[in-house]
């Protein structure tokens, strides 16, 4: 059997201001702060982890803390990224929620054969609540503010926008081994939406590429999407995929060890950046199940430097 990623592993965003992204994930979206760390390429950045009530791989939405202007959107980037819950009623308390509580969001309705609610955070960061069917496991967090059968269950599909698919079809296809399934038009009317799906297939495991020719190419900044991940089940499948990437001679950062995974990073051919991430060890690696994301988590090569990284970091309380 050829070389399989297994879906979507984690989605990493940026915020200019991580008070307020904390208090919308956890207490609006109800998610579990599981990891409250630092960019370990530029420790004066806070890097929060939201997941479920387990932390499972899939499930984890992150974010870079830089003082940084908004994101110019536009074509080159992420466009939106699927969060699954697990019924149409959910679908519609979600909706009935964000009108209490001020968050714009648009009509309920049909994309790609799901039941969806696009919807947006303070920043902009762009979002589509969608119906898995109630087929995908489930692991809520018991201290959310959102009752477990509406909690979000994970991450996908993840949407992204490239102005020509060809080169980047040839990776997803003959490099990254993802199916193309089908296509459908983009619910904006811009641009067509091709569907590419990794491992056994469904909502977690699926990357929508619009083709949007016509739009200016994004600039990253508060709201915008840094990265999006893959999933490797352990580091024989990581290896496998450095391999594999050295043999098509596509460009990449080598393996780096990030402590809670180990991770593989390149661009796709529009320069979207993708990683490949392994499963484990998982963030209870250096704290209990039970008080994920409560204090600093540092990996151990950052440890030494725990008093200088505390005094240059904001408060979020």
């Amino acid at each position: 059997m050829s070389l399989q990623l297994t879906g979507i592993h984690h989605l990493t965003a940026i915020t200019a201001n991580a008070k307020e992204n904390l208090r919308f994930y956890t207490q609006v979206l109800g998610m579990r702060l599981v990891k409250k760390a630092v960019n370990q390429d530029d420790t004066t950045a806070y890097h929060l982890f939201y997941a479920d009530g387990e932390a499972t791989p899939g499930t984890d939405l992150t974010f870079f803390d830089w003082p940084v202007n908004r994101e110019s959107r536009g074509t080159h980037s992420v466009s939106r990224t699927g969060l699954r819950v697990g019924s149409p009623d959910s679908i519609e308390w979600w909706k009935a929620r964000f009108g209490q509580l001020s968050i714009a969001s648009e009509d309920i309705g049909e994309i790609d054969g799901r039941l969806s609610l696009d919807f947006e955070d303070g920043e902009g960061q762009r979002f589509r609540l969608i119906d898995d069917g109630g087929l995908a496991p489930s692991h809520p967090w018991d201290r959310s503010s959102v009752p477990a059968e509406h909690q979000i269950k994970g991450l996908g599909p993840i949407t992204m926008s490239v102005p020509d698919i060809t080169n980047t079809q040839l990776v997803l296809e003959q490099v990254m081994n993802m199916t193309k399934q089908r296509q459908y038009p983009s619910p904006d009317s811009n641009g067509e939406v091709h569907v590419f799906s990794m491992g056994e297939g469904g909502p977690a495991a699926e990357l929508h590429v619009v083709v949007q020719p016509g739009l200016p190419a994004a600039r990253q900044g508060a709201g915008a999407v840094h990265h999006v991940a893959f999933r490797a089940p352990d580091e024989a499948a990581l290896h496998a995929w450095t391999e594999r990437l050295e043999g098509f001679r596509l460009p990449s950062s080598g393996e780096v060890e990030r402590f809670y995974f180990r991770s593989l990073y390149f661009r796709e051919p529009n320069g979207i950046l993708f990683e490949i991430a392994t499963d484990g060890p998982g963030f209870a690696v250096d704290e209990p199940m039970a008080t994920l994301g409560e204090g600093l988590s540092l990996p151990p090569f950052l440890e030494h430097k725990r008093v200088q990284i505390e005094a240059r970091l904001k408060p979020l309380a």
